[in-house]
This record gives structure tokens, sequence and C-alpha cells, in this order.
């Protein structure tokens, strides 16, 4: 069992303190057990990278009542050093490429193949010129129909077609106010400029004119997601280390307010019923963010 290290014992003092087991705080936090432990103990190497020690410490020490920057600040050499998130995200997209460099040097089944590929090739082009070759001939053997009775054709539009004619009409103007209806409950909603609190992590956001309260999440690199209700209650399928490609929703009709954490917030990008959310910090000066976007029906 590895020795708790200063920083991780005042943590355990303090959690003690409070009465909490590690199954409580991990129900507070909604971080895994297994990392709540290696905090105490300061075994940073299973963290998912060494930029969520920083944010894991923060919300340990939230947890328990202490001052998260004032814990850093002390310990800081015995926290590992925060690497920045675009080392990270060049380190993901990098390795990917190098891959695909491989899988376009051609296999040696590819090469034995090569040599019938080229002969089906002509083939093809043959049987296309002999097609275009037949139909030029076709074209210039057709009769000549100047001399021909004329044809009749009757001018009288048949009542269906005034009646299909009648229903695309009324259907297309039915779209049109369905379109603009649209429109105008798009126009509706306003969400309000962010602004920072006094922790310098948390923007608060107000989001009225609309009653679709829908969360969407977009994750372009390794990053920790939760979202959380006005009780401080998850409402995401999980609070978790997301990766690239990863999308997390959450409808939150109902609710008063979310709150997002973003372990890494260059990483994510938030929309707001399809509308993308623009934080008020820089994601490069602050990589930890709350978002707390609190609900209005009324503007």
């Amino acid at each position: 069992m590895l020795q708790l290290t200063e920083l991780g014992a005042r943590l355990k003092e303090a959690r003690l303190s409070k009465g909490y087991s590690l199954d409580d705080l991990q129900e507070i936090t909604k971080i895994q057990k297994r990392y709540l432990s290696a905090i105490e103990e300061g075994n940073y190497s299973i963290m998912p990278g060494t930029f969520y020690v920083r944010a894991f410490i923060k919300q340990y020490a939230e947890a328990v009542d202490l001052s998260a920057d004032e814990l850093l600040e002390t310990y800081k050499s015995e926290v590992p050093a925060n690497k920045t998130v675009e080392s990270t995200t060049t380190a993901t997209i990098q390795q990917p490429q190098s891959r695909r460099s491989l899988s376009k040097i051609p296999s040696k089944g590819f090469m034995d193949l090569m040599p019938k590929l080229v002969v089906a090739l002509f083939i093809i082009i043959a049987i296309v010129v002999i097609w275009v070759l037949f139909q030029n001939k076709a074209d210039n053997s057709t009769p000549d129909i100047k001399n021909e009775a004329p044809i009749t054709v009757d001018t009288k539009t048949p009542t269906t077609n005034n009646k299909n004619k009648d229903n695309e009409v009324a259907g297309s103007k039915d779209q049109d106010k369905n379109d603009e209806k649209t429109k105008k409950e798009e126009e509706k909603q306003k969400l309000s400029k962010g602004t920072l609190v006094n922790d310098n992590e948390t923007t608060n956001y107000t989001l009225t004119g609309t009653e679709e309260y829908k969360i969407r999440v977009e994750v372009t690199g390794d990053t920790w997601v939760g979202v959380q209700d006005e009780n401080r209650t998850e409402i995401s399928d999980r609070a978790d280390v997301y990766h690239a490609n990863d999308v997390v929703e959450v409808d939150a009709k109902g609710k008063q307010s979310v709150r997002i954490r973003l372990g890494a917030a260059a990483n994510a990008n938030v929309f707001v019923n399809d509308e993308k959310l623009k934080l008020a910090a820089s994601p490069s000066e602050r990589s930890t963010q709350n978002i707390v976007i609190n609900f209005s029906e009324k503007e």
C-alpha cells in the first residue's frame, strides 16, 4: 500500500472529519472511487491524464470544504505539472495519421491483381465504344417523319390534374406556414452572454424564450464531462472521461438550471437547443470550467 502524501493526508483528514467514506465522496463528486483513493495516496500514474489530476483534486477539496487554490499552491511540489491541452490533442491526432500513412502502402495481393484490373478496364472501354457506335448508327437510320400525318393532341385538361394542382398549392401554403412558425420559434430563444463568477472557473448563462432545454456536448478530444441539475444530481448517462467523436446529450426540460463540468474545455463544444454556446473564459487560460445555464421561459 502506498504511503499518503501530505496533500493526500490533508484531504483524507478533511473527508473523515466530515464523516464521508470514499463511496460517499464518489457519489458527491461523481469521480470514480479508485481515482479518489489514488489522490489520497499520491498515486497519480493511474489518472487518465496529467491535466485531470488538478481537476480531480479541486473537486475533492470543494466537496470537503477546503480551498482548492490554497491546497494546490501549498503542495504544488507534489502535484504533476499540468500539460497543455494542445500537446495532448496533437499526440492524439498524430498517432492515427501515422497509421493512415502505413495503410497507403499497397499489399502484395493488390499488386498481383493489378494486371487483371487493367484487362477488365480495356474490356469495359471497348464495350462502351461499341455501344456508342451502335447508337449513332441507329440515330442515322431513323426514317423521315415530315410527311406523316400530324398527331392530334387533346388540349382538354382532365379534372383530376386540376385537383392535384390544387392539392399541391394547398400543401405548399401549409409548408410555408410551418416554416414561418418554426422560424418565429427559433427567433424567440435568447441565450445571454456568459458572466464569470469569483472562482474564475464558473460562468453563468440565462436561457429565455423557449420551452425546450436540450443540452449537447460534442467532444473533440479527451475531456471530463458531467452534467448536473440545480440539486447537483447527475442527469447525464455518466460523468466520466470522454474521447474524440463522443456526444453527450441531455434533455433538461423541467429543470431550473444545469451545471456542465468540462475537464479540458478546449476539447468540447457545448450546444443549447442546437445553438453553440460561446465560452466567456478562454479554454487556453482556464482548462477546467463549470458552465451554469439558468432556464426561464419568460424573457
